[in-house]
């Protein structure tokens, strides 16, 4: 499916996932997206142009503190510390593993967005 070096998404696989995200959710969609290059492209542009479902807010160029998921990240890291897998594998595993265990955590979610000092709030933009 990715197609630009180690896991890195391109603009098709973007597409695609929006598309089958938006299918099985039924839904519009609100994304909040950094500024990466795959990002901001003319091609995602178009890309985005075209799917009246979906809406884009841009983060500043680098902004971590506004950024939800490097809260999740610095979670998840913290509980490695002391983990010694045996394979590469095992660290993925556990990995999914963590994070799976996140997603049915709703408080722990909403702190990482409260942390960013960002809202849900649309209105409130």
């Amino acid at each position: 499916m990715c197609q630009e070096g180690w896991g890195g998404f391109n603009e098709a696989d973007f597409a695609r996932l929006l598309d089958a995200a938006h299918q099985q959710l039924a839904g519009p969609i609100v994304l909040v997206w950094d500024n990466v290059n795959t990002h901001v492209g003319a091609r995602m542009r178009r890309l985005i142009e075209t799917r009246p479902w979906l809406t884009v807010f841009r983060l500043p160029t680098y902004a971590p503190e506004l950024n939800p998921v490097e809260s999740v990240w610095s979670h998840l890291k913290r509980g490695l510390g002391n983990l010694a897998p045996c394979t590469l594998a095992d660290l993925a595993q556990v990995i999914r593993s963590r994070l799976k265990q996140m997603q049915y955590r709703p408080a722990l979610l909403d702190a990482f967005l409260a942390h960013t000092g960002l809202t849900t709030d649309l209105r409130s933009t």
